[in-house]
């Protein structure tokens, strides 16, 4: 796969460090003893070791020398000044913002994504899938039961290399879930590819093809839903970014019958990392619903939890 000019720059927008660290050095096709060669001639040293480890996202520069190598690497790679110094500040600032353990278990949740990635490898999904999301708003319904009835999406993607021709939607149901009996509905300009099902942890990979092969640069709206109702009584909502994004607007709506007594946005870091950024949000009367809207979404999770008593 061909890496442009114009893959880096999107990254070097939107982060995270690793995968624009990545791109960088793949754009400039530099190997990473090359890369060392150059930092020695600065006057910086630093192990091949530990350059593989933070393009990987394993490790994060932080000590004053390690961030005299990520500026001294701006340099190597003709980037603009301070670009990666400013994506390292951003995901430390995303990672400040927490507070308290997750509801879900650590446990559950990395057997959950470790499940999402073999789902993706087997439907052969590139890291990113070739697009830029814009826009996207998100409605989730809430059954009398208390059960996940199922949620709608419309995203606005714009695709940042040419040939791109579908997109990759995963749902999660509650305990309980039964994949097997979750219907996946393409809603407009797509259709229904293939679907991998994973009973075990609740999890499902729906391939939503498009009506049009995308170039790089083209935007495209497409909206698609999730039947469920399967699961046992839901406590939350959590939607997962691997990269940054546009706008996205999460809206969860409750029958009548079954309102909560309190609810609350939250966001995390990374799966399992404690929950912060938590804000208190008032359930509508008239459309018994509560929302979130967030102007420029980071790598991480953003969710919303409520307490039924």
């Amino acid at each position: 796969m061909s890496h442009t000019e114009a893959d880096l720059v999107q990254l070097l927008h939107t982060g995270p460090f690793h995968l624009a660290l990545r791109m960088a050095l793949a754009v400039r096709g530099l190997p990473l003893q090359r890369v060392q060669h150059h930092l020695a001639h600065r006057g910086v040293k630093v192990g091949v070791t530990s350059l593989s480890y933070w393009q990987q996202g394993a490790r994060r520069p932080q000590r004053p020398e390690s961030m005299k190598a990520v500026r001294a690497l701006e340099e190597v790679l003709q980037l603009p000044g301070d670009s990666l110094i400013r994506l390292l500040r951003e995901d430390a600032a995303s990672r400040a913002e927490v507070e308290r353990p997750a509801a879900r278990s650590y446990r559950s949740l990395v057997e959950a994504s470790g499940v999402v990635e073999e789902l993706l490898a087997e439907l052969e999904c590139p890291a990113d899938g070739g697009l830029h999301t814009v826009g996207h708003q998100e409605r989730v319904r809430i059954g009398a039961g208390r059960e996940l009835l199922g949620r709608d999406s419309q995203q606005v993607v714009r695709a940042h290399r040419d040939g791109v021709d579908r997109y990759l939607a995963i749902h999660r149901g509650d305990p309980g879930c039964e994949p097997e009996r979750v219907r996946v509905r393409a809603a407009e300009n797509c259709r229904v590819g293939r679907v991998r099902r994973h009973a075990e942890t609740g999890v499902l990979v729906a391939e939503l093809l498009f009506d049009a092969r995308l170039r790089a640069g083209d935007t495209f709206v497409f909206a698609y839903g999730f039947e469920d109702g399967t699961g046992g009584p839901s406590r939350e909502y959590v939607r997962g970014f691997g990269f940054a994004g546009g706008q996205y607007v999460l809206q969860v709506r409750f029958d009548e019958a079954a309102l909560p007594v309190r609810c609350r946005r939250f966001a995390q870091a990374s799966t399992g990392a404690p929950r912060g950024g938590r804000a208190e949000l008032t359930l509508n009367g008239r459309h018994r619903s509560v929302h979130v809207v967030e102007q420029g979404v980071r790598a991480g999770i953003l969710g919303i939890e409520w307490d039924w008593s």
